[in-house]
């Protein structure tokens, strides 16, 4: 019978869950952009997403603008990189998932470069992994300089049903309940284990299934829990935030700076201007 290596795995996952939770502590810092309203920071990614999956999917140079953005944030916020690109590996499979064989089934030259040339299948590929890396960074970068639960009020201030609004944030928060959960099981199954660290696939079952069990009953506790301390669906965010001058102008700024990159391709444009001023 199949057997499934849980050890490592969950050491890693372990420590995955770990760096996600460091996200919304890095969100109580106090910088620039971390004073801003939320809703200018949801319009502005809001935006931003929306030119950034607009382009063709051979596109790769149009999306090298882009990258400003969260550079940008990065900087203005106080968070350092080094937060986001571990995250970041952590579901890097789903988009060599959706784009890693993209070179085998599209052969067609594209372009060439020099004397190499290059397939759509390679330009897609790069061109789904980059714009993975904006998108997921970007939404990282939005909760360590925001917070999960303002984000969440945020949405549901700018029109999001409020029932929607609240199941987010119980997914978001949960999430990590439901891993720890998972987590202290299989190093129960470790430390009582005797061959060696690999677990059967019937074992596995069998862990998932009380897995959950454990999750409808750890449910029932935290609704009776929620509603003995007067929950009723609604947010309680610990600072009043207001949308003014500098809210707009941070959100038409960097929307007038995504829209030019969309319409006009930058790079192509410097790249005209460099070599036709060259003699």
């Amino acid at each position: 019978m199949g057997r499934i290596t849980a050890m490592g795995t969950m050491l890693r996952l372990e420590k995955h869950f770990a760096d996600l939770k460091q996200l919304d502590q890095l969100a109580c810092h106090d910088s620039p952009v971390h004073r801003l309203d939320p809703r200018a920071k949801l319009i502005t990614v809001l935006v931003f997403l929306v030119c950034l999956l607009s382009f063709d999917r051979y596109e790769v140079a149009a999306l090298l603008p882009y990258l400003f953005f969260p550079l940008a944030i990065a900087a203005r916020g106080n968070v350092s990189l080094a937060h986001i690109y571990p995250r970041l590996l952590l579901f890097l499979p789903f988009a060599l998932l959706a784009g890693g064989l993209n070179p085998l089934f599209d052969r067609q030259v594209i372009v060439t470069i020099g004397a190499v040339p290059i397939s759509g299948g390679w330009l897609s590929c790069i061109s789904i992994l980059l714009r993975f890396v904006l998108t997921l960074g970007v939404a990282l970068l939005l909760i360590a300089t925001t917070g999960f639960n303002d984000i969440c009020a945020s949405l549901e201030r700018l029109g999001m049903p409020r029932p929607f609004a609240v199941q987010l944030l119980f997914l978001y928060r949960y999430i990590f309940v439901l891993g720890e959960e998972g987590l202290r099981m299989v190093r129960a199954w470790e430390l009582r284990a005797l061959h060696g660290g690999n677990m059967k696939v019937k074992v596995f079952g069998s862990l998932v299934g009380h897995l959950l069990l454990r999750t409808f009953d750890r449910a029932r506790r935290i609704h009776l829990a929620m509603l003995s301390r007067g929950f009723h669906g609604g947010f309680h965010v610990h600072k009043r935030q207001e949308f003014g001058r500098r809210e707009a102008g941070y959100a038409a700024g960097w929307s007038l700076f995504f829209v030019a990159c969309r319409l006009w391709n930058l790079p192509s444009l410097v790249g005209s201007i460099i070599t036709g001023g060259l003699p």
